[in-house]
């Protein structure tokens, strides 16, 4: 029952995706953050303990850990989304009026623990699966949701096994149509024919990105001057941006997340080189980690969501009061994964897996990050956003 995805249709579709999670430095902050979301945990447990039938959300990503940064964000989207719902009336199912409730269980981001976890949230007793949050995880546990028959929803895991079976949908895009939509901006839009590429290739979201970045490129008459890599947790890239450097390239790719972004950008400084860098949606928060904007400034990356766009202003101000910070692209994939859930059940009229994951192709959701349906292959058909660094602000390209 797998599903085979062709790259050639994918690549017709307009896209923006979001990144799976990686490494984070900030063990400072990813404590306060915790702290953030047992707050909001109170709230919307608050919300959720009123009569009648309820209806309940399994979630699963890291909360502790190296990528805890990306789970609590999606945990506090959904619980955001999930107060909203409950606060106007909660969902209408058929006759029955449903309150939402989210039991989000932390994974860790580790293949062994993610299976635990679920199994942890089955016992428990959930009617729908938002998660996982990264690749890695959802992989492992995409086997075992799809005998329970459960409708799954990844609010952020870009792998393509993340949707292999017919319960399974995301919300995110694949890493290979990040990368053919990188190519062709970086070609036809900016016109650049010497492109250099630093990727992680112990990574399958970066490997992924640069292999159909490469791919495209090529195919557009583009040449790959230098495709550099590294592996996780490296800090070090002064090897990779000396060869880029004795190169003719005009611009730099990075694949990655925003902190290898902040440290590679820092050192290409440092040696000099003045060269424009295109990044993947793992760059949504290098603004946080550089200690010099200057590094970064006219960066353009993908992302599904900017907080500084009018029109996901509500849900800013609702986000930053409940956790006194600025919302990111994962918050805002959580949030509209619950959206999703609530319009399947409506257009079910069911709370039965089947029918949830029957009405995922009947309908279409305005979310934070785009007005977005789904075909039967579990992949959303949505527009993208590029964002440029100005001034050492996110602005809309």
């Amino acid at each position: 029952m797998k599903k085979v995805v062709s790259l050639m249709l994918i690549a017709a579709m307009t896209v923006g995706l979001t990144a799976c999670g990686s490494k984070t430095e900030e063990a400072a902050s990813t404590d306060a953050a915790a702290e953030e979301t047992e707050a909001g945990e109170e709230a919307e447990g608050e919300t959720a303990a009123t009569d009648g039938e309820k209806f309940v959300i399994g979630g699963l990503g890291p909360l502790t850990g190296a990528a805890a940064s990306y789970g609590i964000s999606v945990k506090q989207g959904a619980e955001i989304a999930v107060k909203e719902i409950n606060e106007n009336g909660g969902v209408q199912v058929g006759d029955t009026t449903y309150t939402l409730e989210l039991n989000f269980a932390d994974d860790e981001a580790s293949e062994d623990k993610v299976i635990t976890a679920y199994n942890s949230l089955m016992d428990s007793g959930i009617n729908a699966l938002l998660g996982c949050v990264t690749s890695g995880a959802c992989l492992a546990v995409i086997d075992q949701t799809y005998a329970d028959g459960i409708l799954q929803i990844t609010p952020s895991g870009s792998a393509m096994g993340c949707t292999e079976y017919d319960n399974a949908f995301r919300l995110c895009f694949t890493d290979p149509l990040q990368g053919v939509t990188m190519a062709d901006y970086a070609v036809d839009e900016l016109g650049f024919t010497k492109i250099a590429i630093i990727y992680n290739n112990a990574d399958e979201y970066s490997t992924g990105i640069m292999e159909a970045f490469v791919e495209e490129a090529e195919s557009k008459g583009a040449e790959i001057v230098a495709n550099e890599a590294f592996v996780t947790d490296d800090v070090d890239f002064k090897t990779q941006l000396t060869s880029i450097k004795a190169t003719d390239a005009e611009v730099i790719f990075v694949p990655a997340y925003y902190q290898d972004a902040t440290y590679i950008t820092q050192q290409a400084k440092d040696l000099g080189m003045e060269l424009p860098f295109l990044g993947s949606d793992g760059w949504d928060g290098v603004l946080s980690t550089v200690t010099d904007p200057t590094t970064v400034e006219d960066a353009v990356f993908l992302s599904p969501f900017l907080a500084s766009d009018p029109a996901v202003a509500d849900f800013v101000s609702a986000y930053e009061e409940a956790y006194g910070a600025t919302p990111d692209q994962f918050a805002a994939d959580g949030y509209d994964t619950v959206y999703v859930i609530k319009a399947a059940m409506e257009q079910a009229g069911s709370i039965e897996s089947a029918d949830l994951i029957a009405a995922m192709t009947e309908i279409q959701v305005d979310g934070l990050t785009g007005s977005v349906k789904f075909t039967a292959d579990g992949e959303p058909e949505k527009g993208a956003k590029f964002v440029v660094i100005k001034d050492g602000e996110y602005t809309a390209k």
